[in-house]
């Protein structure tokens, strides 16, 4: 983006711990993968994954499992059940159903954890809403309703959009007032479900290729009704494609988390060769972790950003599974001072690495 400083780089690195959860065999939620998992702690401060677990024909559940520490080190899980099941109908479509891909934000000032998922219904993926405040009892605040926004040219809701994530305490919305924050990632070809429709972009946008957005809730209307997170609106492009290794799109990743620096948002890229249809054997692309630093007087500004990525595919489970070379993080916890990040390998395992600084 034109707003980013090319001389401030990003001081951190990621470095890979292993691998914390697999398939387990005979299970029947998890013969397709476990995957892309949300995180938090049970009141007793127990950390949990809440694992994407997903079924035959691709069918998606959030699970919930115990993370077991080896020296501090997460190296495996204790399964603890299902926390979200695909039961509403707008999770189920004809030919896919489920719930996908959560991401959890403890938000301190409303006493709760907030969940976005993607709910995989009749007309594809679409962001929503639920909330908790121990980890294992969630209530839907149903699909996000994107306000309408006269100068984007567009409705929002019309698009696929994935890769919703809140910040965990309120920022300055555009006008400067105290709000809810959510990124999201729209996807604009609509082609995919509707043959011949192609591309719709809002005014002025020239880029097609998916990037990062966010959108706003003021704090009061949040604290009148909680399902006011669930109707965002002022929603402003944060960044798009930058990076050869990112070339394709960008999405974010884990809740960004506060360093010196201001909002570290831990993001992915794509690269490569997309085929229409993701699980096609055509499919020739790479999705790696990097990262970018957000401004905290106004987040929708990019301060600066990784050139490379801070990981790419190179071990044999994330080089090789449901989806072939995929680093995919969604999750980020401290433990003892040490922050580690939990990824997706290829549609398939989960993965977890720390994050150190470097300089």
């Amino acid at each position: 983006m034109s707003n980013t400083d090319p001389h401030l780089h990003i001081p951190f690195r990621l470095v890979r711990k292993g691998v914390v959860m697999s398939p387990r065999p005979g299970e029947p939620n998890e013969v397709e993968g476990v995957l892309n998992p949300a995180a938090g702690r049970t009141p007793d401060g127990t950390l949990h994954l809440l694992p994407r677990l997903v079924a035959e024909g691709n069918v998606s559940r959030v699970g919930i499992a115990e993370v077991v520490l080896t020296d501090g080190v997460p190296t495996g899980v204790e399964r603890r059940g299902t926390v979200l099941e695909p039961d509403a109908g707008w999770e189920r479509g004809t030919n896919n159903a489920g719930v996908e891909d959560p991401r959890v934000t403890w938000i301190p000032s409303l006493g709760r954890y907030v969940m976005s998922y993607v709910a995989f219904g009749p007309l594809g993926p679409k962001p929503a809403l639920a909330v908790s405040e121990n980890l294992t009892d969630w209530t839907r605040l149903g699909p996000v309703q994107f306000a309408y926004q006269p100068d984007l040219d567009t409705d929002l809701n019309l698009f696929p959009n994935k890769d919703v994530v809140h910040f965990p305490e309120p920022v300055p919305g555009p006008d400067g007032e105290p709000a809810y924050a959510m990124l999201h990632r729209p996807m604009w070809d609509l082609g995919w479900f509707r043959p011949g429709e192609g591309v719709h972009l809002p005014a002025g946008v020239t880029d097609e290729r998916p990037g990062i957005w966010i959108s706003y809730v003021p704090v009061a209307e949040v604290e009148a009704d909680i399902r006011a997170l669930a109707r965002p609106r002022d929603h402003r492009l944060v960044a798009l494609s930058a990076h050869p290794w990112e070339a394709l799109k960008i999405g974010a990743g884990p809740a960004p988390i506060r360093v010196d620096e201001g909002w570290l948002l831990i993001h992915h890229g794509v690269s490569g060769v997309m085929d229409d249809d993701p699980f096609s054997p055509n499919q020739r692309v790479s999705y790696a972790a990097g990262a970018m630093i957000l401004d905290p007087a106004d987040p929708a500004r990019v301060l600066a950003r990784s050139a490379e990525p801070l990981m790419a595919p190179e071990t044999e489970q994330e080089r090789s599974g449901t989806v072939p070379n995929v680093v995919f993080p969604t999750a980020i916890e401290e433990i003892d001072g040490t922050v580690f990040v939990f990824y997706g390998m290829a549609d398939a395992h989960i993965g977890v690495a720390v994050l150190e600084r470097t300089a």
